[in-house]
């Protein structure tokens, strides 16, 4: 028995050491800052590093994002990211193939489809990820990065798949043709003017696209993929391409020219073009200028008016001084005997319409450019800025050169296209860039020219075309013109200035210090004519 009991006593003492040997051994360890033998450690094994990225890029394909995120060495960030590549990416369905890897770094391809607002694309691309050993489990595991996942993906962005910006607004003419600044320099203030406002009023479908945002929502970068490019606004205009392109060609090389193409029967604007092409400042719309003689129209219009007829005689001197005033001579040509109205006007004779500055009283003229021309009120809307026309109430020697567009009359090339065309077709239509059915903006009106007022104007105007200042530009059977010298102070030579209409076409064009109307206004105008 003590025998037996001295044994069992032995045994338990020998336990008692045993277990003090291994609490020391422990606290030991712990002090020592080791977590047991269990715990892996070094770089992780190429069968890790294989098992442990296929094992991460199925659960990602897999629609798995917390799975995913679980076999990362930061689950709280990977999770979310992972998410949103489905639920903000709008990725339907993901292909992910892992390529050879290169020490712990596994390169894999990415084929995306990217299903949104109806429209599907497949996005491709390649990254990487690498794995390394858990600091505190020792297990494999992807050192998570929001690159992994797109390799320009930052930790505080995210990918979207959301709508573009407001779709591009396409400026079109009257038959749908394409209209850039690039193809039609005259166009690019025009057409920007037009776009700014009117583009809330045009319909487009905004493109899809995946891209990346920063935290507060806004784009960074350039789209990553366009899932659909949309639909562009149109924004139809009443410009023709064809007589634009005619319209840009013949000021090139003039000097300063301008030009403007409207339709008498509508008075749409066909084609604006300037020889500096895209300036800030529109001379052919907004310039204010002396039109010289084409102003001769609306005097005549207004002499008509009062009882003067194209067949009254009205003598045609080589100089005038109205009341002992200032003395006027002709610019064109000279003394003509024995000369009519009609003739005075087709020679451009500019003492001839100051000797009948009495006919006409002080407001007399001002109130025919606003009665039949609809000019001088400041009340166009054409879609764009510009410039109405100038006819101030003149006296004395201010009244007779304004008589000739000299003065204080000012006009530009869209103004007195206007006037050719209200010529033409006996009744004045507002220039319009945007057809009047675009919106509900009111335009301007005039009263219809008095019948007799607009057969006079036409005979006479096509006598011009014919047997007058502008017969050498051969404008055609049925055309109308008006040639204009206007005499700038400072300058050599005058302004040329031409107006003109044919068939259901009127155009002006100025050159400044071009000399004689039909020198060198008259070839851009016949050149557009011939377009139209």
């Amino acid at each position: 028995m003590r025998t037996g009991t001295k044994a069992v006593l032995c045994l338990v003492l020998a336990g008692m050491a045993a277990l003090a040997v291994f609490g020391v051994t422990n606290i030991y360890r712990a002090l020592a800052g080791d977590d047991g033998p269990d715990v892996p450690t070094g770089p992780p094994s190429a069968a890790e590093v294989r098992t442990t990225a296929r094992g991460f890029l199925a659960a990602w394909a897999g629609h798995r994002p917390a799975g995913a995120a679980r076999l990362t060495d930061y689950a709280a960030e990977a999770r979310p990211v992972l998410g949103a590549y489905f639920t903000d990416a709008k990725v339907r369905k993901v292909v992910l193939e892992p390529g050879a890897a290169k020490g712990a770094t596994v390169p894999f391809s990415v084929t995306a489809r990217v299903v949104a607002g109806g429209h599907a694309k497949t996005w491709t691309y390649d990254s990487e990820l690498t794995v390394v050993r858990g600091r505190t489990t020792g297990k494999p595991l992807v050192d998570w990065e929001s690159s992994i996942v797109y390799p320009t993906l930052a930790d505080n962005r995210r990918l979207v798949t959301r709508e573009g910006e407001s779709p591009q607004v396409v400026a079109v003419d009257r038959d749908g043709r394409s209209l850039s600044a690039e193809e039609y320099p005259s166009l690019g203030p025009v057409l920007a003017q037009l776009r700014e406002r009117y583009a809330g009023k045009l319909r487009g479908e905004p493109g899809i696209e995946v891209l990346i945002e920063d935290a507060d929502g806004t784009q960074h970068g350039r789209p990553l993929l366009g899932v659909s490019e949309g639909r562009p606004a149109k924004l139809r205009t009443t410009l023709d391409a064809g007589v634009q392109k005619a319209a840009e060609k013949a000021v090139r090389g003039r000097d300063r020219a301008s030009v403007v193409a409207v339709r008498p029967s509508t008075g749409e604007i066909l084609a604006i073009a300037n020889a500096e092409g895209g300036g800030e400042f529109n001379s052919a719309l907004q310039g204010a200028t002396a039109p010289g003689s084409t102003f001769k129209i609306i005097t005549s219009a207004a002499l008509l008016a009062g009882g003067i007829t194209p067949q009254t005689p009205v003598d045609c001197p080589r100089t005038y001084a109205h009341d002992q005033g200032k003395t006027f001579r002709n610019v064109e040509g000279g003394a003509i005997g024995d000369a009519t109205f009609a003739q005075d006007f087709a020679q451009s004779c500019n003492t001839a319409f100051v000797s009948l500055s009495d006919e006409l009283a002080d407001d007399e003229l001002a109130e025919a450019a606003r009665r039949w021309f609809g000019l001088g009120e400041d009340d166009w809307r054409t879609g764009v800025a510009t410039f109405d026309g100038a006819v101030p109430v003149a006296q004395g020697d201010e009244k007779s050169a304004a008589l000739i567009g000299q003065g204080r009359v000012q006009m530009n090339p869209l103004n007195m296209a206007s006037v050719a065309a209200t010529v033409a077709s006996g009744t004045f239509r507002q220039p319009v860039l945007l057809p009047r059915s675009f919106d509900d903006r009111e335009v301007a009106t005039a009263e219809p020219l008095p019948a007799p007022v607009a057969a006079g104007l036409r005979q006479m105007m096509e006598l011009t075309a014919t047997e007058g200042t502008a017969a050498g530009l051969g404008l055609g059977p049925g055309a109308g013109a008006k040639t204009g010298s206007a005499e700038v102070g400072g300058q050599e030579r005058p302004d040329s200035w031409f107006t003109a209409y044919r068939g259901d076409i009127a155009a002006a064009a100025v050159v400044p210090e071009g000399g004689h109307g039909g020198e060198a206004a008259g070839p851009v105008v016949a050149a557009v004519l011939a377009a139209g």
